[in-house]
């Protein structure tokens, strides 16, 4: 019975995504594959901006931090308006640049 309790309290760990993802690992690929466009820390990048005539909201904006943490990983993984996908970045390490992205609230 006990293991059928671990085993059940672990799916449901995997279906909701509870593993905390890691801000630290999140931060370094921030720096290498997002901050041209989105500034050192999340400030937005102006003169990217103006080059493709869109509107970089500050990843700390209200309307960036009340996106669900599967939201920004589907705009990090699949690009979003001229965002384009992030190559070469897993899931793992998409759920790891949202927690890094949380961590520049306002």
């Amino acid at each position: 019975m006990k293991r059928f309790a671990l085993a059940l309290a672990i799916s449901g760990l995997l279906a909701t995504g509870a593993f905390a993802a890691d801000a630290a690992a999140g931060k370094a690929l921030y720096a290498s594959k997002c901050k041209t466009c989105h500034g050192d820390v999340g400030q937005g990048n102006a003169g990217m901006a103006k080059m493709l005539k869109v509107d970089i909201k500050p990843l700390s904006d209200a309307s960036v931090q009340s996106k669900s943490d599967a939201d920004l990983k589907k705009a990090i993984t699949d690009g979003v308006g001229k965002m384009k996908p992030i190559a070469g970045v897993s899931g793992a390490e998409a759920d790891n640049i949202v927690a890094h992205i949380r961590t520049l609230k306002k």
